[in-house]
């Protein structure tokens, strides 16, 4: 091989460390092909939660013809799960199985469960859809076979992300896990991404036949995905090598997390970012239409535009609390910039700029991106190596609870104001609840400040805003 080639070889890859922000994650023992196969679980993730909150929340409401009030309860079905994240996390820290693995078996009854509920999801649809006099079949079955099937493809994503997370964070050491966090999530919202684009385009011609089409696909590619990327991933241990002195309860377990370093602080400043962020989530499309009047292909291209500024987000807080920031000032500088977020859609209705509310919705998913992965990141590297399953399930447990009480309150709040106001302007509902975010951020900031007074060092290699590092 001549010079001029080995330097083109030498060059390239060079790139991937470089530009790629998680690629220098790997490790001799833990290559990065090993650890993209792995993150495929949250790609599974994401793709059941286009299908829950996208794709059958509107075909439900428009072509079947389901009373919204009935499809919002079914959407927060998957949320009864959410606490118990934390009980899943526990028992995979001691779970004893006679192949040797402790998280593998969890996920793989995630999956199995997700795959149930796609399984039996078409003939819920297909029921709802012959609905009325001459229906086959009564109404309440396909009520009842929709929730079903949305309670386990809920209970299977909390389980299969709770237990996944944590077998990533055993596999890698303490100084790689911000690049984790940041590969895991980039690999759900390019799993969302990819899934959205992908059913809009089979269900282009909808028909109840392309729809369970559609359904069962993903359902196989439930199973596919976690298939590979479970293989050969977590180390078998001899059976009864690790097996403690005596069967720890969850209260006890539970009870000593609690103790620790500002455990429940910290669980109540995720909870309090969480729903800052979240409240937002379903109401800034509406917002877009109603109160600038954007059209639906414009308001639809503020999805795309908010998982950018994620992806940029999570990208930047890899890099800087790689460097050896304190997770916990990337996640106040997320609190931080999601302020002048959202003042940034409040006052583009009555300047009229719509650019100004591009550039809020940018900043709210890199703000929120920031706040997820600095208090994630927190949370494995303070984790105990026998409770590392219990701390990210409660950080998951809290963080989908108050993600869908966000959501949920933020729909109800608008309604109310408008109601009491009586008037035809619907900018005072949205407002309103868009206020209620930055007062939550604010108290978020103030509930941080205990965790980072007195920690300069860390202070001082923080952003305090959206700057990438020259080494991006």
């Amino acid at each position: 091989m001549n010079r001029f080639s080995l330097r083109i070889m030498h060059t390239w890859a060079n790139l991937g460390p470089r530009f790629f922000p998680f690629a220098d994650v790997a490790t001799p023992d833990l290559p990065l092909s090993r650890l993209l196969r792995l993150s495929l679980f949250q790609v599974s993730v994401g793709m059941a939660m286009v299908l829950l909150v996208g794709t059958l929340n509107r075909v439900m409401i428009v072509e079947l013809d389901v009373p919204a009030s009935l499809v919002g309860v079914m959407l927060a079905l998957p949320l009864v799960f959410a606490p118990f994240r934390a009980l899943i996390g526990f028992h995979s820290d001691h779970h004893q199985s006679a192949l040797g693995w402790r998280r593998v078996p969890f996920i793989w009854r995630g999956s199995l469960a997700q795959f149930a509920g796609f399984s039996i999801m078409p003939l819920a649809l297909l029921v709802l859809a012959d609905r009325g006099e001459s229906a086959s079949l009564p109404d309440w079955v396909g009520y009842l076979t929709a929730a079903a099937s949305f309670l386990l493809v809920g209970a299977g994503v909390h389980t299969i992300q709770t237990a996944g997370l944590a077998l990533a964070t055993d596999l890698t050491p303490q100084s790689s896990h911000p690049k984790v966090v940041g590969l895991m999530y980039v690999a759900l919202l390019l799993g969302m991404m990819v899934s959205a684009l992908a059913f809009g385009a089979a269900l282009q011609e909808f028909s109840a036949g392309r729809l369970v089409q559609v359904i069962q696909t993903a359902a196989l590619l439930t199973m596919v995905l976690n298939a590979v990327a479970l293989w050969k991933q977590e180390p078998r241990r001899r059976r009864g090598m690790e097996a403690p002195a005596r069967d720890p309860s969850f209260s006890d377990e539970w009870r000593q997390f609690c103790a620790g370093d500002h455990a429940v602080r910290r669980l109540a400043i995720v909870g309090l970012g969480t729903m800052a962020f979240g409240m937002a989530d379903i109401l800034l499309e509406p917002f877009g239409g109603h109160v600038l009047g954007l059209s639906v292909s414009a308001t639809t291209s503020l999805t795309a535009l908010f998982a950018i500024g994620g992806l940029v987000g999570f990208g930047v807080a890899s890099k800087v609390i790689g460097s050896g920031a304190d997770p916990y000032v990337t996640a106040r500088n997320g609190a931080i910039l999601g302020i002048p977020a959202f003042l940034l859609v409040i006052v583009a209705a009555p300047l009229q700029q719509p650019l100004l509310f591009l550039a809020g919705n940018f900043l709210i998913g890199f703000g929120g991106a920031l706040f997820g992965h600095g208090t994630l990141t927190a949370t494995m590297n303070r984790a105990p190596k026998e409770q590392v399953g219990l701390a990210l399930g409660a950080w998951g447990a809290v963080q989908a609870t108050a993600a869908g009480v966000g959501m949920a309150l933020s729909g109800a709040i608008r309604d109310l104001v408008l109601a009491v106001q009586n008037s035809d302007s619907v900018f005072s509902g949205y407002v309103t609840v868009y206020g209620i975010e930055i007062a939550l951020l604010i108290i978020t900031i103030i509930a941080a400040w205990p965790l980072l007074h007195g920690n300069g060092e860390s202070q001082a290699v923080a952003v305090t805003g959206p700057a990438v590092p020259e080494s991006l």
